[in-house]
């Protein structure tokens, strides 16, 4: 993450000092990489940043496991909460993503999730009922065929203990779920019933392994959970003691400027590079799933509040009088692959809050 941080940093700087003596920099094109993590029950990326979300775009965990993992794993990994993967995985799982690194893709995600392993008690928690079925929501940020291997610890793990693959066994595959919502929406997930085993008590912990069909990437998932005879509750985030909404209201915007959707098969990751004393460099993936080439694409978010955007590199910069600001295409990265992507960079002044108020999506060029 720290080399990419310096790869992008020196990019910008190149991007300037060739653009003053009119020559553009070109940066590759590379391959889009698909998202999604458990919603229900709700696993520790997806709980905590749903504990941790303001409406000014700062990032103020309530729960302390959260509040350890974000200052371990820092912002980036929490805002790209459904991107615990691993891109050459292909299926693997014991004997290739090791004990102690199961909550973060055995450490080879494109963010550093290594916090969100913690051998700890104080997670948020789904409370549910020995021998019940439930309905598991799984995010499909972009959505793709494969497989679901649902594992659950064994009678006796404690959370307090690192989680290994003897600690788990296999209790369901589902194959190529029905979806609900749309891919690239905070709320849109596949959707299945799970039986759970009967005989059980106290803590456990479900752990989720999305094995596409279509690539060797794969998604990772940890899921606190309490067999005490709940229902779904979620305890541990902020105002909890009942479920979270997967889909919560957004802060309220100019009626007449419509919040930003994903647009088709495009979608839009937004990453902090690099921060300090009153601004930071961030950078926004721009990523074509669809089986046809994106002939043109744009990107709108609505900044933290007391963050400006200045100098943009690989995209041009335009803002509303709502306060959203929307960066499109410039003519050598107009188009974009299948299952493809573009990156473009920018700085910006702040007074802390480095990410979107709300949502970043895909808008028509």
């Amino acid at each position: 993450m720290a080399r990419r941080g310096r790869l992008l940093s020196l990019a910008a700087v190149l991007a300037t000092l060739l653009g003053s003596l009119g020559v553009t920099l070109l940066l590759g094109q590379g391959r889009a990489e698909a998202h999604g993590v458990a919603m229900m029950p709700g696993s520790r990326t997806y709980l905590c940043q749903l504990d941790a979300k303001t409406g000014t775009g700062a990032l103020d965990p309530t729960n302390p496991a959260c509040q350890a993992a974000l200052d371990e794993s820092g912002a980036t990994a929490l805002y790209n909460w459904f991107a615990v993967l691993d891109s050459n995985a292909g299926g693997r799982g014991a004997g290739y993503v090791p004990d102690g690194t199961l909550c973060s893709a055995g450490d080879r995600s494109p963010y550093d999730f290594s916090g969100y392993n913690a051998a700890r008690a104080d997670w948020p928690r789904t409370h549910l009922t020995s021998g019940a079925t439930i309905p598991v929501q799984y995010s499909n940020w972009a959505a793709h065929p494969g497989d679901f291997r649902v594992y659950l610890t064994k009678p006796g793990w404690s959370p307090t203990s690192e989680l290994g693959w003897d600690d788990l066994e296999l209790i369901q595959t589902e194959t190529n779920p029905p979806q609900q919502g749309s891919p690239g929406t905070d709320g849109g997930h596949y959707y299945w019933d799970l039986a759970l085993p009967s005989g059980r008590s106290g803590n456990a912990l479900i752990f989720m392994q999305w094995v596409r069909s279509d690539s060797q990437e794969n998604f990772f998932s940890c899921s606190d959970i309490v067999f005490d005879g709940g229902n779904g509750e979620v305890t541990g985030i902020r105002g909890s003691g009942g479920t979270p909404d997967p889909d919560p209201t957004p802060t309220p915007t100019d009626p007449t400027t419509p919040p930003p959707t994903h647009s088709g098969s495009c979608m839009a990751v937004y990453s902090v590079e690099n921060s300090w004393g009153g601004g930071f460099q961030g950078s926004v993936e721009v990523m074509n799933h669809g089986t046809e080439p994106l002939n043109g694409w744009a990107v709108r978010w609505q900044p933290g509040s007391g963050t400006t955007l200045g100098g943009v590199w690989n995209g041009s910069l335009s803002s509303g009088t709502d306060g959203t600001v929307t960066v499109r295409n410039v003519d050598h990265n107009r188009v974009i692959p299948p299952d493809g992507s573009v990156t473009f960079g920018f700085t910006a002044t702040s007074t802390g809050n480095d990410f979107p108020a709300d949502s970043i999506g895909c808008v028509t060029p």
